[in-house]
């Protein structure tokens, strides 16, 4: 049985996270850097995180 909650590391800078469960594909932000992570996958209670690349829209001002 799954526990409650979920490990893996920022691939930035590698802290460690713990998270309730979540599922493929969301995303989560490091508490640590801030990057937003997305979960690519999830085995035995450990997430592989991906970092998101965030695009800062350009509103001409």
């Amino acid at each position: 049985m799954s526990s409650a909650t979920l490990t893996g590391a920022c691939p930035e800078c590698e802290t460690g996270l713990t998270v309730p469960p979540v599922v493929q594909g969301e995303t989560l932000s490091c508490p640590e850097c801030l990057l937003t992570l997305r979960v690519e996958d999830i085995a035995d209670g450990r997430l592989t995180l991906e970092m998101v690349e965030v695009q800062l829209r350009d509103w001409g001002q």
